[in-house]
């Protein structure tokens, strides 16, 4: 089995790659900026199945590496076959400055392959975005593809799309320019769901969180894709390896996009008693506008409003065999799993 570097190892995704490779043997690398997050990923991967013989073996090594500074990437890619760069800042709220977002993305994309291309790296499988595909658009398209990208300079883009846009570019522009033999592929996520494995959670899984604890007042006319975090290591793994993924992106979307009250439902429908305080009363765009102006969190939302995009993962089931799981068991999975960790209101 190979030595396999996921950068980010902390993170939602991060840490479902790294349970899926160690489960497929693999010798696994991972970077975290504090080596105190140590024992926190080791006690996920147990919370996600590992065996504590594994979880706590040599078998899963830390570094320390930022992606804002040269230091420690050259030993994280150290002898390894193959990468997954996932590690991104993803926001809860408008940056004060899009370059919060923008330069630690980009710069940090391309130290992670120029250290790649050093070290002597097979494959590079880089996680980008829906958002690096679907936004900045003057004209909606029916059904967005990989072959589609998102305009950095469009109207009312935001700076986290603006940030992946510009971060897989600058990735396919190194791989064209300065890759020597270093190969690409690259998935794009929409929203990702699926088991909670800790308590600090990502920006899809706060929305199933304050659903459950009935924090919102009602629910935005708000569209997005899910696909759950499980299957998206899953592609991870099959890019990695597979011979036609070189070259290519994937996007990782589970059937058609659904509204806020979609998910809701669903919440509702499944989960009973614990599902009693999930709103389904649906708000209209005006009061959403005059909550922004209370909380910058809304704000990121506000271009979105009413919006209905849609996209498709046919390439990535065609090329690389790829079958997700249905939203619902996803959604589900999230819920029920805040409620076993105690991170739902009691």
């Amino acid at each position: 089995m190979s030595t396999v570097l996921v950068t980010g190892g902390s993170g939602f995704i991060g840490v479902h790659t790294i349970l899926q490779l160690l489960a497929a043997g693999h010798q696994v690398r991972t970077t975290v900026r504090n080596l105190k997050r140590e024992p926190e990923v080791r006690a996920m991967l147990k919370q996600g199945g590992v065996s504590a013989e594994i979880a706590d073996s040599d078998r899963l090594i830390f570094v320390a590496a930022d992606l804002m500074d040269d230091a420690g990437w050259p030993e994280a890619v150290a002898g390894c076959e193959f990468v997954h760069h996932i590690a991104s800042p993803f926001p809860s709220t408008v940056p004060n400055d899009e370059n919060e977002l923008i330069r630690p993305a980009r710069e940090g994309s391309l130290r992670v392959l120029r250290a790649s291309r050093n070290a002597g790296v097979k494959r590079v499988v880089l996680t980008s975005s829906f958002a690096a595909i679907g936004y900045g658009h003057t004209e909606q398209k029916p059904v967005f593809t990989e072959e589609d990208w998102s305009d950095p300079n469009g109207p009312d883009i935001q700076p986290y799309a603006k940030s992946k846009t510009l971060a897989e570019r600058a990735a396919w522009d190194f791989i064209a320019g300065e890759g020597g033999g270093l190969e690409l592929s690259v998935v794009n996520p929409v929203g990702v769901f699926g088991p909670v494995l800790g308590s600090d959670l990502s920006t899809s899984l706060l929305i199933i969180q304050r659903l459950m604890d009935g924090a919102l007042p009602g629910l935005p006319r708000l569209y997005f894709g899910a696909v759950d975090v499980r299957d998206v290591a899953d592609m991870h793994l099959r890019a990695m390896i597979h011979p036609h993924a070189k070259g290519e992106r994937f996007l990782a979307v589970t059937g058609d996009f659904l509204s806020f009250l979609d998910i809701a439902r669903i919440l509702r429908r499944r989960m009973g008693e614990a599902g009693s305080r999930v709103p389904t009363r649906q708000l209209p765009d005006f009061l959403v506008r005059l909550a922004s102006l209370r909380d910058r969190a809304i704000k990121l939302i506000l271009p979105e409003l009413g919006k209905k995009k849609n996209a498709t993962s046919a390439k990535a089931q065609q090329v690389l065999g790829w079958k997700p799981r249905s939203v619902e068991d996803s959604v589900v999975a999230s819920a029920e799993s805040l409620l076993k960790l105690g991170l739902l209101k009691k």
